[in-house]
C-alpha cells in the first residue's frame, strides 16, 4: 500500500490516478474528519529514513494518536512514502471513519495527479480533500478576500482544486480534490469545517494531537 521504493510508488500512484471511483454525495451534514503527521525537532536536513513520527486523526468526538517511523527520507512528491502509513495508523485506531477526510497534503494537485491526500483515501476507501498552504503544481489567482471565496486551482487547463479564502485578511488555503471528490466537493467539505481559526478545526485537532505526543520525545 505504501511502497518505499520511488519507481514502485510512482507507478502505484499512476495506477491509482487513472481510476474512476464512483463519486462521494455529500449528506446534509456530512462529518467532516482530519489528520496531521509531525517528526521530532533538531534533525538535519528536510528529513531521513526513520524519523520518529506521530499522526494524529480526528473524527466527530473521536481521536486517536500513533507513533512510528518516517517510511522515507522527505522527497518532494513522494510524501506517501514517508507519512502514509503513520497516517493510516493513526485512522485505523479511530475505530471509526467520518464521512470525508481532511489530509494536510495534495490529493489531484500532483504532478501525477494522485498525490498523498488521495492515496490515502485509496487505502482506506474514504473520499479525502487535500488542505496545504501553497499549491504543489497548480496555478490561479487568490480569490476575493472575503470569508468563504474560492478560485480555481488548474494544471493544464483542468481544475483540480480551488484557493478557499476561510479567514478575512488571511492567506488563502490551497484545496484539491482527493479520493472520490471533485474540486466543489472538496471546497465544500474545507468551509464545512472551518471555525474562528483559518485552519479547518478537523486538521488543527489532529495536528494538536500529534505535537502534544511528540512534546515528551527526546532526541537520541
Amino acid at each position: 500500500m505504501w511502497p518505499t521504493d520511488v519507481d514502485e510508488l510512482v507507478a502505484l500512484q499512476e495506477r491509482i490516478a487513472r481510476l474512476e471511483p464512483e463519486r462521494w454525495v455529500p449528506p446534509p451534514d456530512p462529518e467532516v474528519g482530519g489528520c496531521f503527521v509531525c517528526f521530532g525537532r533538531g534533525g538535519e536536513g528536510p528529513g531521513s529514513e526513520g524519523d520518529q513520527g506521530w499522526a494524529g486523526a480526528v473524527a466527530g468526538d473521536s481521536e486517536a494518536v500513533v507513533e512510528g517511523a518516517a517510511g522515507a527520507p522527505y522527497r518532494p512528491g513522494l510524501l506517501a512514502a514517508r507519512e502514509g502509513a503513520l497516517l493510516e495508523g493513526a485512522l485505523r485506531a479511530l475505530g471509526r471513519f467520518p464521512d470525508v477526510l481532511l489530509v494536510n497534503a495534495v490529493g489531484r494537485d500532483h504532478p501525477r495527479r494522485a498525490g498523498l491526500a488521495l492515496h490515502l483515501g485509496w487505502v482506506l476507501d474514504v473520499p479525502t480533500v487535500g488542505v496545504t498552504h501553497r499549491p504543489l503544481v497548480a496555478e490561479g489567482p487568490w480569490p476575493e478576500d472575503q470569508r468563504g471565496a474560492s478560485a480555481p486551482l488548474e494544471i493544464d487547463g483542468d481544475q483540480v482544486g480551488a484557493w478557499v479564502r476561510t479567514r478575512i485578511g488571511a492567506r488563502p488555503l490551497a484545496v484539491s480534490a482527493g479520493w472520490r471528490t471533485d474540486a466543489d466537493v472538496a471546497v465544500g467539505a474545507v468551509l464545512t469545517a472551518v471555525g474562528r481559526a483559518r485552519t479547518p478545526e478537523p486538521i488543527r485537532r489532529a495536528r494538536e494531537l500529534a505535537r502534544r505526543a511528540r512534546s515528551g520525545f527526546t532526541r537520541a
